[in-house]
């Protein structure tokens, strides 16, 4: 992995984080992330390679969608356990 590869999963959470904020139900966010990472996966990191492409923004799609919900729930039970 490159380092301007890095950030990939950081600006996925950031766009679906900008839809849900323009209206989109939170029960599509994963599906969002997925598309994204597909797309960034085809016409960013794999441009010639359409399989690799696809396999590639699945994985970051599916990392930004985990990382996000991780984070979330562990906010969650820190703020519950200061009650």
């Amino acid at each position: 992995m490159e380092i301007n590869e890095t950030i990939i999963i950081p600006v996925i959470i950031a766009f679906v984080e900008l839809f849900k904020g323009l209206g989109l139900p939170r029960k599509y966010a994963a599906l969002i992330a997925l598309a994204l990472g597909v797309l960034v996966g085809i016409f960013y990191l794999e441009p010639g390679n359409i399989k690799g492409g696809v396999l590639k923004g699945i994985i970051y799609g599916l990392s930004a969608s985990g990382l996000y919900s991780g984070a979330k729930n562990t906010m969650q039970q820190m703020t519950n356990r200061k009650r």
